[in-house]
């Protein structure tokens, strides 16, 4: 299986990691499809603050940069919503 990577551009730029941007790195479970990638992607989205989100299919490591802080378990409910489960 090759590595499908699929990103959603948000409206974060270098200038705003100096005005409280955070980046996290989760791994995700399950995965095996750009579907899944699209609806692991989506979900994370429609969390609150969250400026970008990036899936790498064949590692499973999910990239979410957000303004502010971000909940650990927002992200894995909206894993969840999603059909997967967050790994640890």
């Amino acid at each position: 299986m090759g590595t499908y990577r699929l990103s959603a551009v948000g409206r974060a730029s270098a200038r705003d990691y100096d005005a409280g941007m955070q980046q996290k790195v989760f791994l995700v479970t399950g995965m095996t499809c750009s579907h899944c990638v699209t609806a692991v992607r989506t979900e994370i989205g429609r969390i609150p603050d969250v400026e970008r989100v990036d899936v790498d299919l064949g590692s499973g490591q999910v990239t979410v940069d957000a303004r502010g802080g971000l909940d650990q378990e927002a992200v894995r409910a909206a894993v969840e919503e999603a059909g997967y489960e967050l790994a640890g």
